[in-house]
């Protein structure tokens, strides 16, 4: 007879991976998992400058956004089979099925994904989640770095022809673009949050 084990399930992932529904199935998972090549990922907990940074380019985004578009925090995009990150926000398409019943959106419904990079997810936030919502087709990517307490936007636009993203533009104070939509947010109002 086997020992009981008092482990979840889902610790023992199947052989061929979890799929990105199986995210709304298992039981007990930990807040904020994300489902990267099909295998789960548990985040560590936020910084205050994560929280921060998050607040306030929400803040910028809900203000910008022109009617039909829609700003969500940490909500789970599925990308495949196998893929279901969770952004720290998105913003929805025009046209997107806006449900309180979703517990992810699809990549078409994605206009732009932001990730404000965590130490221990330096590795994702920089390379493996941009490559990943660059081939979904998500059109718009913002990364955003810590400098000295200050946040810095590193803008990218998808190239329809090699589905990578190329840089449109770094910004240190202010994230003025015109893309998705036209925004101008004051990053130094990190100070007063």
């Amino acid at each position: 007879m086997a020992p009981e084990s008092s482990l979840p399930d889902w610790i023992f992932p199947p052989p061929e991976g979890f799929t990105a529904d199986d995210l709304d199935h298992l039981p007990h998972l930990p807040a904020h998992t994300e489902l990267i090549d099909g295998s789960l990922v548990f985040v560590s907990p936020q910084l205050d400058f994560h929280t921060s940074t998050i607040y306030l380019l929400e803040a910028g985004l809900r203000r910008a956004a022109p009617k039909g578009h829609r700003v969500r925090r940490e909500m789970s995009v599925k990308l495949g089979p196998r893929q279901r990150p969770e952004p720290d926000l998105i913003v929805l398409k025009p046209g997107a099925d806006v449900r309180s019943s979703a517990t992810y959106y699809p990549a078409g419904d994605v206009a732009l994904a932001v990730e404000v990079v965590s130490p221990e997810s330096e590795e994702r936030d920089r390379k493996r989640k941009p490559l990943l919502y660059a081939e979904a087709g998500i059109p718009h990517f913002w990364r955003v770095e810590n400098d000295s307490g200050r946040p810095v936007v590193y803008v990218y636009e998808l190239d329809p022809a090699t589905r990578a993203y190329v840089p449109t533009g770094i910004h240190h104070d202010r994230a003025k673009v015109t893309v998705p939509f036209d925004m101008d947010i004051d990053l130094a109002e990190i100070d007063s949050i």
